[in-house]
């Protein structure tokens, strides 16, 4: 009789132990997961995988605060690459949980995914070579003359294509370090995408003095954090979770980090409209 109660009992600690491992012992997210992160690779200052295959910018800054405030640690984040083109089948898929990646929110993307936030407000311009004074309003863009670059993608490709310039010479690349190569090599006159993407690139060590901004401010290009359609309980986590990123002040700190250097100014934290 004896035995078969020790028996039982640790069978129980057995059973209950492995319970506590298979949940994580909440070290982990609330179900000791890890989350997936859709971010770009290529873009200083905003999302960059560096050479020591280290992850910096504002928007993989931005995506950490959320990740923690979802219950999850640094190290239970997987950054994914999110290409512009692929960032909704990403989403669809079921290959990232979320998307933060200069990811605009527009009513086209809004029939797909589902966005929180905004949490950055940027604006589409364009970058030139410092000596390079052909353009300098908007007027001069409809030019079959103009060799613009932009993403496949994108919606600056997209603007291009159908507000301001249908008669430019448009150029779609994969990436926007392509397009930079082309700048740089005269391929192309000029690159054009949201503010925010152009002054990283511009303030680079390597390029610092090469490139200039146009300040032409095109269009509103409201950053949202990209999720599964519908999922109204994680829409509203990651909103809940912004809005207290601006509240601590981190949102003011992290813009200042990576946008500060380059004088870009970022304005303030937009109000949160994404809501089902």
């Amino acid at each position: 009789m004896t035995l078969r109660k020790s028996g039982i009992a640790a069978a129980a600690a057995v059973a209950l132990a492995f319970t506590a491992t298979a949940c994580g012992g909440g070290d982990s997210g609330s179900d000791g997961d890890e989350i997936t992160i859709g971010i770009k690779f290529d873009q200083p200052g905003l999302g960059l995988k560096t050479k020591d295959g280290d992850y910096t910018g504002f928007d993989v800054d931005v995506a950490t605060y959320v990740a923690k405030e979802l219950g999850y640690k640094a190290k239970d984040i997987t950054w994914k690459e999110a290409p512009s083109a692929d960032r909704e089948n990403l989403i669809k898929n079921g290959d990232v949980d979320l998307i933060a990646a200069t990811y605009s929110i527009t009513p086209e993307r809004k029939e797909e995914v589902s966005f929180a936030g905004p949490y950055l407000m940027a604006h589409q311009d364009l970058l030139v070579r410092k000596d390079y004074n052909d353009v300098s309003q908007e007027s001069d863009l409809n030019d079959s003359e103009l060799k613009l670059c932009s993403v496949t993608g994108s919606t600056s490709a997209q603007n291009v294509k159908n507000e301001f310039a249908p008669k430019a010479d448009l150029q779609e690349y994969g990436t926007y370090s392509q397009c930079l190569t082309g700048l740089e090599n005269k391929a192309v006159d000029a690159i054009t995408t949201d503010d925010s993407i152009l002054a990283g690139y511009a303030s680079q060590d390597s390029h610092q003095g090469k490139f200039k901004l146009l300040g032409l401010n095109l269009s509103d290009e409201p950053y949202g954090i990209g999720l599964e359609k519908g999922d109204t309980e994680m829409q509203k986590k990651v909103n809940d979770a912004l809005r207290k990123m601006v509240e601590d002040g981190s949102w003011k700190k992290f813009a200042e980090k990576h946008f500060g250097p380059a004088g870009y100014d970022y304005g303030e934290a937009p109000e949160i409209t994404e809501k089902s």
